[in-house]
């Protein structure tokens, strides 16, 4: 891209953020936009949207492809040109001339997709299966991909620092595996370049990707968005008050901070031990467990070692850390991917008994120490002292016997609204296609509320980008933890429920059925080539009207009793309902009781029968009602029947 020309002074003050990394000084903005950059690719088939900043009533003119446009900049200094629309093709010249002149090269006219969500959106390619293969073959020159910089704000921002890339095996290792698998199968079906702008956060909640005005149509949300906004002023005008209600919250809070666990001569008698690093929710009497837990580690070190400065390692902690070194705070970060690296300063190790403490606050899903072995280590000198293995631990306490935590607005990306500000506002408003969308796993806790928060989040979104055809197409959380034992086991299934209710209750969008695909282990599964397909597939019947497409398992569509036997119908059975297996699975019955047992199962042409010699008369059935369920309905086309219950109600 070539520039001529000189920036615009705005003289309005931009928030530096935690993650925030501006591409232009505080009192600047660009005279083009910074997505509009070499490599980038522009929607066809609309009006596309071309902006920036100069001096106000300057002229700007865009010309692509043969068209060109002219406009005025408003009063305050913004130009919005819109232009267009054009087909499928490239690589052309974006060229825009005014106060500046802006040249833009191979550009290319496409398909434009968001990917965005939390950490299985944001999980790499390198880090997925068959990653080496994958990325030797990923030289997609009509590929193009946007990084959107992790960065929170407290209002919405307007620029990004980031360019495009063309996929390759150089660019594509760190993008998103989900984004880029989609992508490929979108590019490869359809023959038309596609655009990716990856904007994701793991371990992040969904009502931090919503704006504060469509949040504030929520009764559930009204208050906290005006508390936000309460204690954004706040800070602003006194920065220390947040640490000072911190400490005070950590004193009422947990019973470790107020007996100081992190000092050398507790008790450990009533301490059990873990083995670290691990997720704790893999330790018996912690699965599922959100909240506080303090880890202890004694070392004895030589006289060598004392006194000296030394680096602390522990890997990645998930999500928040406290860190003690002979009761003394060495560090803590509050990102849950980052390994931890804390300076030990020289004079705190001495000869003999030393005591590292760490207090570990988990808010949703796994928590704990959970990196690699060879991450844990005290690096004192030339010498490395491994810290893998047991440590000693004690639950200080569980999320739900705590308060709510204060919230610092400046790095803290699970509070409303701050990553729509922050990383969804500074794209608008491009063109784009639509959104691929996995999140959930943070508010798997509040599936009732997430019916109509995910919904909110949808129609939001599709009025930002001000897109007729805008499509939205949801990941439903895959199949986790304790393989399902008993006929119902709420848990995620419940939040399913809700992303399949978003999917029938908002024009144009979508769900891909992944509950066949998980890791009982793992939150993280490995095969994202598969989500990425099952998106396309969705992508292809609902934005691209390809009706030949079957993209979708079997989807329940109703009940009917006949004596004691439910009779349930589906509709995208493709080719036929098949059992992956010996017998159909996973499907539980209940009767006026309302108690649930395993149902005997049966294809009959385009529908189930079900039956137990222990109800008589059916009243409701559910299927894959669990956090990690054990059913195997699919049709021909290899594709999995989502979860569902005919008894759906307002509660869990």
């Amino acid at each position: 891209m070539k520039v001529a020309g000189m920036f615009r002074r705005s003289g309005i003050l931009l928030a530096v953020l935690a993650f925030a990394v501006p591409q232009c000084a505080a009192d600047e903005k660009p005279f083009l936009h910074q997505l509009f950059t070499d490599h980038m690719v522009l929607q066809r088939g609309v009006k596309v949207p071309v902006w920036g900043w100069t001096d106000p009533g300057q002229s700007v003119t865009v010309s692509l492809n043969g068209t060109t446009v002219t406009v005025t900049a408003a009063g305050n200094g913004k130009w919005t040109a819109p232009i267009g629309p054009f087909s499928a093709g490239g690589p052309f010249e974006l060229v825009v001339t005014g106060p500046q002149s802006v040249t833009v090269n191979d550009v290319l006219i496409g398909d434009v997709w968001i990917c965005s969500g939390q950490s299985n959106m944001e999980w790499s390619v390198a880090a997925s299966n068959n990653s080496e293969k994958e990325i030797a073959a990923a030289n997609h020159s009509l590929i193009r991909l946007f990084s959107v910089p992790k960065r929170v704000s407290d209002e919405p921002e307007e620029t990004v620092d980031a360019a495009w890339e063309v996929c390759s095996s150089s660019t594509v290792p760190r993008f998103s595996a989900v984004g880029y698998f989609f992508g490929r199968e979108l590019q490869q079906r359809l023959d038309v370049p596609v655009g990716l702008i990856n904007t994701s956060w793991g371990g992040t909640i969904a009502e931090a990707w919503t704006s504060a005005d469509a949040l504030k149509t929520m009764g559930d949300f009204r208050p906290t968005v005006t508390e936000f906004e309460r204690s954004v002023a706040e800070q602003q005008q006194n920065p220390e008050s947040f640490e000072e209600k911190m400490a005070t919250w950590w004193q009422a809070a947990d019973p470790g901070t107020k007996a100081g666990w992190q000092h050398n001569d507790v008790s450990p008698a009533d301490w059990k031990t873990m083995t670290l690093p691990t997720n704790w929710e893999r330790i018996p009497g912690l699965n599922e467990f959100d909240g506080v837990i303090w880890f202890r580690r004694v070392i004895e070190l030589t006289q060598e070692h004392a006194g000296k400065a030394a680096t602390l390692s522990l890997g990645p902690i998930d999500d928040f850390d406290s860190t003690w070194v002979n009761g003394q705070h060495v560090g803590g970060l509050s990102d849950w991917i980052v390994p931890r690296n804390y300076q030990v300063p020289a004079g705190l190790l001495k000869a003999g008994r030393n005591v590292i403490s760490i207090r570990v606050y988990d808010k949703a899903g796994g928590g704990g120490i959970f990196g690699q072995p060879q991450q844990m280590v005290l690096k004192v000198g030339a010498n490395d002292i491994p810290l893998a293995g047991d440590w000693s631990y004690k639950v200080g306490a569980a999320l739900e016997h705590l308060p709510p935590v204060p919230q610092r607005m400046t790095d803290n990306p699970n509070v409303v609204t701050v990553l729509y500000n922050g990383m969804l506002a500074p794209l608008l408003p491009y063109g784009v296609k639509g959104a691929i969308w996995y999140q959930g796993e943070s508010n798997a806790g509040r599936a009732i509320q997430y019916r109509t928060l995910l919904q909110t989040l949808i129609t939001d979104w599709k009025a930002k980008f001000q897109q007729d055809d805008f499509s939205f197409l949801i990941v439903q959380l895959a199949n986790f933890m304790a393989v399902q034992e008993t006929p119902v086991q709420p848990g995620w299934a419940a939040l399913r429920e809700a992303q399949l209710i978003a999917s029938q209750s908002v024009p144009r969008v979508g769900l891909a059925v992944i509950t066949d695909i998980g890791d009982a282990a793992d939150i993280h599964p490995r095969n994202k080539q598969d989500v990425g397909r099952r998106l396309a597939l969705q992508a292809m019947q609902i934005s691209y009207g390809d009706k030949t497409v079957v993209a979708a398992g079997p989807t329940f569509s109703g009940l009917k009793v006949d004596g004691h036997r439910a009779v349930l119908s589906f509709t995208s059975v493709g080719g036929g309902l098949v059992a992956k297996g010996d017998d159909l699975a996973g499907f539980a019955i209940a009767g006026r009781n309302g108690k649930f047992v395993w149902a005997n199962a049966a294809i009959h042409g385009a529908t189930i029968i079900l039956s137990s010699p222990d109800v008589q008369q059916p009243t409701a059935v559910r299927y894959n009602w669990a956090n990690n369920p054990i059913g195997n309905l699919f049709n021909k086309e290899g594709l999995p029947a989502g979860p569902f219950r005919s008894d759906v109600d307002e509660s869990l």
